[in-house]
């Protein structure tokens, strides 16, 4: 078996965590919990459609140059996802489409695809799409904190606007509203790294023993 589809999806050297595979989408996506669906959405399609097609015609791609191709591949389902998005939501997409564009380098950066040679076309599509599902779940995960403490609001796609806001408690505590912006999400993102290690370094001495 290969050893890149061995290892855990969350707590392996290759997750989201470990690797800081799409920390700038983690960080931008996360601002807003509508952000974090249309996001959720782009990964599950591009992850999965690249997939697709990079198991079922790796055969024929030439060595030299296949890095090339797959960019191309996946950054065209990355606009086709845009332009859906766009006819259905034309607002929303000036919101998101600076952080989907970086789903098809953060897709190759993974490194699923270099480990994908002797791996069942069926077991690379299946990889793909729970790599895509964990890092959509921080996303949304972080979402859902980040907007409700930084901004007193939860946000969902549609409505004349773009987004449909379900407003809260609006006199939020000023140091909170820190995590609706950049800085604030790279700090929480921090402490969630920080937790993260602690708890994937406590696993393994528990493995071990």
């Amino acid at each position: 078996m290969n050893r890149r589809f061995e290892s855990h999806l969350f707590w392996g050297s290759h997750s989201p965590l470990s690797s800081l595979i799409g920390a700038g989408i983690i960080i931008m996506a996360s601002g807003r919990f509508a952000f974090a669906i249309i996001c959720a959405g782009a990964l599950l399609w591009v992850y999965g459609l690249t997939a697709l097609v990079f198991s079922n015609t790796r055969r024929i791609m030439p060595l030299q140059g296949r890095m090339i191709i797959l960019l191309f591949l996946s950054t065209f389902f990355s606009g086709i996802y845009i332009f859906i998005l766009g006819f259905l939501n034309p607002l929303l997409i000036f919101g998101t489409g600076f952080f989907l564009i970086l789903i098809p380098p953060c897709c190759l950066g993974s490194g699923l695809f270099e480990a994908s040679e002797s791996v069942e076309p069926a077991e690379v599509l299946y990889r793909a799409l729970l790599e895509a599902s964990v890092l959509a779940g921080i996303i949304l995960g972080l979402a859902l904190i980040r907007e409700p403490l930084g901004m007193g609001t939860l946000s969902f796609p549609g409505g004349v606007q773009g987004m449909v806001e379900v407003s809260g408690e609006t006199d939020a505590f000023i140091p909170a509203r820190l995590l609706s912006v950049s800085a604030g999400g790279l700090l929480l993102l921090g402490y969630g790294l920080a937790l993260f290690r602690y708890f994937r370094e406590r696993n393994k001495r528990e493995e071990e023993q």
